[in-house]
């Protein structure tokens, strides 16, 4: 067994090195949080202009951010007699990919179930489809956006 003195300058160094990571850990969390809400305010911007862009197009919108269960669907609108679900993908830059890449088939598939959900609460038996608008929102540049109608189809 250590001397007491090696058991004491042994607990002062971990309780040195605990105190540095509690506060690397706090300033990694803080950074963490400004770029979730940085990246959340993107998602939000880009789902407001995909609104307006949508509208100018003449269509009805519905409902915005509807949820059911784990699924949320950004836009439900009309297109005429179509309802259309709609997902909304926002990018700061194109560095990784263009936005709708970035739709992935999961989403895709939270999106139908969430559409299922919706038209039998709403008794639709119309047309319908899916579709993606993607925003890019660069700085210093007007937003870029692009839509996709029939962007995908549940089982395809």
């Amino acid at each position: 067994m250590a001397p007491p003195q090696l058991q004491l300058r042994g607990l002062f160094v971990f309780c040195i090195c605990l105190s540095v990571s509690l506060k690397l850990w706090k300033f990694i969390d803080k950074i963490i949080s400004k770029q979730m809400a940085k990246h959340i305010a993107t998602g939000k911007q880009g789902e407001v202009l995909a609104r307006a862009f949508l509208e100018n197009k003449g269509w009805t919108i519905l409902e915005t951010n509807w949820r059911y269960s784990r699924a949320e669907v950004d836009i439900i609108g009309k297109d005429g007699d179509c309802l259309v679900f709609v997902e909304v993908k926002t990018r700061s830059n194109d560095k990784f990919g263009h936005p709708v890449v970035f739709v992935t088939s999961e989403k895709e598939a939270l999106v139908v179930e969430a559409a299922q959900v919706y038209m039998e609460n709403a008794a639709h038996e119309g047309e319908f489809r899916f579709d993606i608008v993607s925003v890019l929102l660069t700085p210093g540049r007007d937003p870029m956006m692009e839509h996709f109608p029939d962007a995908f189809f549940p089982g395809f």
